[in-house]
């Protein structure tokens, strides 16, 4: 049963009763050899003049969670080290992997929206939304979200999986891009493929999505079936691509993210 958190605003801080998730960069401090977030395991006190920032996140049976970044020479504390994120997914539950993925893009805009980017004045926390608001003229920015959108391309019992530029481990996966101005979702679908792998596609189907805090995506996640073209490559963003069939996958994403999520979902449909 998934995890309901209650978001808001603004909390009394009570250091008994709440949760910090503490950030430095973007690696947060958890208790070694145990799978969950940092409770109040962490001795607050002692870490007070290492914090930088802080906000409010969520309410979960009575108790507030916040989160606050560490300065870059803070040292874990004993029976604690810094773990990267991104390889969490798929180690935690997944509704506490998207508290800590959604407290880090909330760090994120907090650390990148000090200023105001019209008039250059110090921003405030706005009181009654999740917004920086600057006092000299008023100006208000919004947490930014980007989407993207992620598909897996069939052909029959083949789908199309492609090794990234910017993958580490040297793992296939399906395509993905950032939706541009003026576009839908399924037009950036027809682009990224044709740019990606020179493809055209059809029978664009809405699979689901997933917010990914690398810093602060949506992914929206699409099927599509291949109607014509040669796979074709730059080079670049795009180092490999081919057709697969489920007794020849490479290396694929680990599990948790929705790219595995589309591979699975393929892989079932042919047994």
């Amino acid at each position: 049963m998934a995890v309901y958190f209650e978001p808001g605003l603004s909390c009394k801080v009570d250091e008994e009763t709440s949760y910090w998730l503490l950030f430095k960069g973007n690696e947060i401090l958890l208790l070694n050899n145990k799978v969950q977030l940092t409770l109040q395991e962490i001795d607050l006190f002692r870490l007070r003049k290492k914090l930088v920032g802080s906000q409010y996140l969520d309410q979960l049976d009575g108790r507030s969670f916040y989160v606050a970044e560490l300065s870059s020479d803070t040292v874990a504390t004993e029976g604690m080290s810094f773990y990267d994120l991104r390889r969490l997914l798929g180690q935690i539950p997944e509704d506490l992997f998207f508290l800590a993925g959604k407290a880090y893009q909330i760090l994120h805009w907090d650390r990148t929206h000090q200023y105001c980017s019209q008039c250059g004045v110090r921003t405030e926390n706005k009181m009654d939304e999740r917004a920086k608001i600057c006092p000299s003229c008023s100006f208000v920015n919004y947490p930014r979200i980007s989407p993207a959108i992620i598909v897996a391309i069939t052909r029959g019992r083949e789908i199309l999986l492609a090794k990234g530029s910017c993958f580490q481990g040297g793992f296939y996966s399906v395509l993905a891009g950032f939706v541009e101005l003026g576009e839908t979702f399924e037009d950036c679908v027809q682009r990224e493929v044709e740019e990606e792998v020179g493809l055209k596609v059809k029978n664009i189907r809405y699979f689901g999505s997933q917010p990914w805090p690398f810093p602060d995506s949506l992914m929206v996640g699409f099927t599509a079936e291949y109607a014509s073209g040669d796979i074709t490559i730059d080079k670049k963003e795009i180092l490999d691509a081919g057709w697969f069939t489920v007794e020849q996958l490479p290396k694929i994403p680990g599990i948790g993210s929705i790219a595995r999520q589309l591979i699975d979902r393929f892989v079932q449909k042919q047994e």
